[in-house]
C-alpha cells in the first residue's frame, strides 16, 4: 500500500496578493488612509509602481531594505513590492531613536532606508544625519560603519542633501519595463525570507526574527476561524512595523479582501469615530488600547454597532476586568483571545467566535492548525499537568527561519526535538485552552512593546555616576508594565533620578526608558552573584504604588 500524502498547502507569495484581489475585486475599497481611498485595481497599480521605482534605485534580489515608517498608504505600497521583486522587508519600530536604528541597520546588513525627515514632532532625517555620514554630492552613501548602506529615502514632499526623495524615486518607474517587473516577481520563491522583524529578546540588542511567505497560510487560517472575508472593514491604529498590524491588518486585507481602514497612530476618538464613520466591523490591540477605547467611548459614546469581533490578547489577570469592560462598552464586539509572538507568529493559539465569556476572555486560546504545544517546567524539562504553570514551547509550520546572523541565539532558542522556547509563562486547562500568566524571563510587555531589560541597564551603566543597575517591571493600569531602574551609584559621586532618566532620553526608544529611578546603597544580591531582581519588584510595587495609592 502507498503511504497517505503529505499535508499539502499551495505556496503563496506576497508579492502576488495585491494583482489576486485586484482581479477578484478591481473595484471594491482596500485601503482608506486620511481621507485618501484606493481601490484594490489601484493598490496594485501603485504596487507596481513602487516595485519599478525600487528597481530603479537598484534593489536587487535577496537585498535588505529597511522601513522606518509611521503607518501610511506607502507602507502599503512598499511592502508589498518589496516582496513581489524579491526583497527582504526589515521594518523598523518608529519609536526607536539613534542608538538603536544605527545597531539594526548594521546588524540586518541593509542596503537602503526609507524613512521620513519629519513626522509629527519627531527629526527621523536628524537622527539618520546623527548615525549614517550621508554624502554632500548626489546620494550614494559610503559609509564604513555601514558597509552595505546604499541610499537613504525620504517619504515627503521636500528634497533633501544626501538623499533621494520617493516622489522623484517614483518618477524613475516608467524607465523599468513591465517586462522586468513579472521577470522579477516570477522568480520569487516562496521558501526564500521576505521578511526581518526586530524583537527585544533575552538578551542584549534586538534580533532579527526571518520569516517566509508561509505566513500567508497562518493569515488564512485565522481568516477562517474568525470569518473575514471581503465584506469586513479592519480598523487598523496598530503600527505596520509590528506583527500584530503588519499580519491581521495588511496581509489579512490583501488575503481575504476585507477593506483596511488605517491610521497613522493610535489616537482612541479617532479610532471610535471611524469606526462609526467607516462602519468598522474589525478592530485588534493589546490591553493598552482596549484601556483607551473604553475610556473614550464612555466620555462620548458612538455607535459602533458594525464591530464584529477582534483580537484582544487576554490571559494576564490584570487584563481579565479591561477584556470584560470592553464587550460591555464597545458593543456588539465579541472580542477573542490569543497567543503568539514575532519568532511563531500571531494565533499561535486563538480563540473562537462561539466561545463563552471566560474562554474568551481569561483564556490565551486554542492552540491553532499546524501548531503543538508543550508546557514544561523550565528547570527540568518535564511536562507540567494541567493547571501547574510552566513554559510554553512551541512546535510549527510558521515559526521562524531564525535570528538574522545569530546562528547561537537561534540554536539556543529551540530544545532538542524542535520546539521553540517561548521563555513565557503558561497554564493549560484540561479543555485545551491556554492561560498567558507572564514570562519566566526577565522581558518587560510595555504596552504590547518588547523591552529588554539588559540593554537599558547596558546604556545606564554607561553613566559616569552609576555602579549598578537593574531595571525590573511594575504593574501599570494603561501599559500593563512599566521599566523601573534601582541604581547603585558609585561611592562620592552624586545624581539625581531626574538625571538618570534624562540620560536615556534621544538614545533608545520612550518606551524603554524608565519611568522611575530608584537608589540603593547596595544592590541585592544571590550567592552565585545576581541581582535577586523578584525582590526588587516587589520592592518597587511597595516603594510606588504605595506611594500612589
Amino acid at each position: 500500500m502507498e503511504s497517505a500524502p503529505a499535508h499539502w498547502y499551495p505556496k503563496r507569495r506576497f508579492g502576488d496578493l495585491p494583482h489576486a484581489m485586484a482581479r477578484r475585486f478591481p473595484r471594491r475599497e482596500a485601503l482608506v488612509f486620511e481621507g485618501a481611498r484606493y481601490t484594490f485595481m489601484e493598490l496594485d497599480h501603485e504596487v507596481d509602481r513602487a516595485a519599478r521605482a525600487l528597481m530603479a534605485l537598484g534593489v536587487a534580489r535577496g537585498d535588505h531594505v529597511a522601513l522606518w515608517l509611521n503607518n501610511r498608504a506607502e507602507w502599503m505600497f512598499l511592502m508589498f513590492a518589496l516582496a513581489k521583486i524579491g526583497a527582504v522587508q526589515v521594518p523598523v519600530n518608529t519609536r526607536l531613536r539613534a542608538r538603536d536604528v544605527a545597531y539594526v541597520l548594521r546588524q540586518s546588513d541593509s542596503v537602503m532606508l526609507i524613512t521620513h525627515d519629519v513626522s509629527g514632532p519627531v527629526d527621523y532625517l536628524a537622527m539618520v544625519r546623527e548615525v549614517v555620514r550621508l554624502p554632500t554630492n548626489g546620494d550614494a552613501v559610503a559609509d564604513a560603519r555601514f558597509p552595505r548602506l546604499r541610499r537613504v529615502v525620504i517619504v515627503g514632499r521636500d528634497d533633501h542633501d544626501g538623499t533621494i526623495a520617493w516622489h522623484r524615486a517614483l518618477a524613475q518607474a516608467a524607465a523599468v519595463p513591465g517586462a522586468a517587473l513579472r521577470q522579477r516577481a516570477a522568480a520569487v520563491d516562496a521558501d526564500d525570507p521576505v521578511l526581518i522583524m526586530y524583537t527585544s529578546g533575552t538578551t542584549g540588542f534586538p534580533k532579527g526574527v526571518m520569516h517566509n511567505h508561509i505566513l500567508i497560510r497562518n493569515v488564512q487560517e485565522r481568516a477562517f476561524r474568525m470569518a473575514i472575508t471581503e465584506n469586513d472593514t479592519i480598523l487598523n491604529y496598530l503600527p505596520l512595523f509590528h506583527a500584530f498590524g503588519y499580519s491581521e491588518a495588511a496581509l489579512m486585507s490583501l488575503v481575504t479582501g476585507a477593506r483596511q481602514v488605517l491610521t497613522a497612530t493610535f489616537d482612541p476618538d479617532e479610532a471610535l469615530d471611524l469606526a462609526q464613520r467607516e462602519r468598522a466591523t474589525i478592530a485588534h490591540g493589546f490591553e493598552a488600547h482596549l484601556q483607551g477605547l473604553c475610556d473614550a467611548q464612555e466620555a462620548k459614546p458612538r455607535d459602533l454597532g458594525s464591530l464584529r469581533t477582534g483580537i484582544f490578547a487576554a490571559g494576564m489577570r490584570s487584563a481579565t476586568p479591561v477584556a470584560y469592560r470592553g464587550e460591555r462598552l464597545l458593543k456588539p464586539l465579541r472580542a477573542l483571545s490569543a497567543f503568539g509572538m514575532t519568532e511563531v507568529w500571531v494565533g499561535a493559539a486563538v480563540s473562537a467566535l462561539d466561545d463563552d465569556a471566560t474562554h474568551r476572555l481569561e483564556r490565551s486560546g486554542y492552540p491553532a492548525p499546524g501548531y503543538e504545544f508543550r508546557i514544561v517546567d523550565p528547570e527540568t524539562g518535564a511536562e507540567q499537568p494541567d493547571g501547574v504553570a510552566g513554559e510554553l514551547l512551541v512546535r510549527g509550520y510558521a515559526l521562524m527561519l531564525g535570528y538574522y546572523r545569530k546562528p547561537e541565539e537561534t540554536a539556543a532558542a529551540y530544545a532538542a526535538d524542535g520546539f521553540f522556547r517561548t521563555g513565557d509563562m503558561v497554564e493549560r486547562h484540561a479543555d485545551g485552552h491556554i492561560r498567558f500568566l507572564g514570562r519566566f524571563k526577565d522581558m518587560l510587555k510595555v504596552g504590547g512593546e518588547n523591552v529588554d531589560p539588559m540593554e537599558v541597564e547596558g546604556l545606564l551603566l554607561e553613566h559616569p555616576a552609576v555602579r549598578q543597575v537593574a531595571v525590573v517591571g511594575l504593574p501599570d493600569g494603561r501599559l500593563a508594565e512599566v521599566p523601573v531602574a534601582f541604581v547603585e551609584l558609585k561611592p562620592g559621586v552624586a545624581a539625581t533620578a531626574d538625571e538618570i532618566l534624562r540620560y536615556c532620553r534621544g538614545k533608545v526608544a520612550s518606551f524603554k526608558i524608565p519611568r522611575h529611578a530608584l537608589f540603593k546603597a547596595e544592590l541585592p544580591m544571590t550567592a552565585s552573584g545576581k541581582i535577586r531582581k523578584v525582590e526588587l519588584r516587589e520592592e518597587a510595587k511597595s516603594r510606588l504604588l504605595s506611594a500612589v495609592g
